[in-house]
């Protein structure tokens, strides 16, 4: 069993930053991919940014610049670093991660971003 616990949502005004944390638990041998995602009030849940194994990573282009991926492949975390927050970034995150052959969700942490 595989369990993940997000920390590090909240609210923040706009132009601030916040850091989100996940980090997998339980039994197995490695991570591949991980990432992050968002489903903002009455929206579809969106990618933001994904880290492989091999550390490739991607951002949704409204992200670029002020989000920034990493992991941590000894402690099994994966943080979303987010910078220069605005309202629109409001929404709840989720952390993602694959175990092939399946993928694993995080509870959701809200971040709310105030103007």
């Amino acid at each position: 069993q595989v369990q993940l616990v997000e920390s590090g949502g909240g609210l923040v005004q706009a132009g601030g930053s916040l850091s989100l944390s996940c980090a997998a638990s339980g039994s197995f041998f490695s991570i591949n991919a991980m990432g992050w995602y968002r489903q903002a009030p009455g929206k579809q849940r969106e990618v933001v940014a994904t880290i492989t194994t091999g550390g490739k990573i991607t951002y949704t282009d409204s992200v670029k610049g002020r989000f920034t991926i990493s992991r941590d492949n000894a402690k099994s975390t994966v943080v979303l670093q987010m910078n220069s927050l605005k309202p629109e970034d409001t929404a709840v995150y989720y952390c993602r991660i694959i175990i092939l052959p399946r993928d694993y969700w995080g509870q959701g942490t809200q971040v709310t971003v105030s103007s």
